[in-house]
């Protein structure tokens, strides 16, 4: 029988752009822009989903390659995480459209260090070893302090494109 694995993505930067700190004067409400994919704060400011998020989203909840095995987890220090959930609410994946953070089986949005999300993940989930969990974040600090736990970590400057996807999964098959 195969362990149950971890993706876990920081949604800043990750998975949207800009971070949420980048709002401040504008920030909530967020509403859908023109094109039905993005999100436009208060103030009138872009946020946009990066790469294919919603594609890879709708893949891991569906999937039957996926779904049994696999916990998908939001991990995030903004310093706005009301803002942080809504966008979660508000974006969709593609196809489907169901909103990002139903998506997911655990948030950890709150202001800390990554490990003390990471320890709480374990704390939540204790059969999945941290070497089964797979970590995606555009700021390499994080990923510096999250792979001294001994979790795979992939670092993503320009978010979750199809070939940091293709990589993160080869990272999990090599283990």
């Amino acid at each position: 029988m195969q362990n149950h694995r971890t993706k876990i993505a920081n949604p800043d930067g990750t998975v949207w752009s800009p971070d949420m700190y980048e709002l401040w004067g504008g920030g909530a409400p967020f509403k859908k822009s023109k094109n039905g994919k993005d999100l436009i704060d208060c103030r009138g400011t872009n946020v946009r989903l990066l790469g294919i998020v919603d594609r890879i989203l709708h893949d891991l909840r569906n999937d039957n390659k996926f779904k049994s095995l696999t916990k998908v987890a939001w991990v995030s220090c903004t310093d706005e995480p009301l803002w942080a959930n809504e966008c979660l609410e508000k974006f969709l994946t593609f196809p489907g459209g169901e909103p990002l953070k139903l998506c997911a089986d655990s948030s950890q949005i709150f202001k800390a260090n990554k490990q003390v999300h990471f320890r709480k993940l374990k704390e939540q989930y204790p059969t999945i070893e941290f070497q089964d969990m797979l970590f995606f974040d555009n700021e390499y600090g994080n990923i510096q302090s999250v792979s001294k736990l001994g979790v795979k970590c992939i670092y993503c400057p320009s978010g979750m494109t199809q070939d940091v996807w293709e990589e993160g999964l080869r990272h999990f098959d090599e283990s």
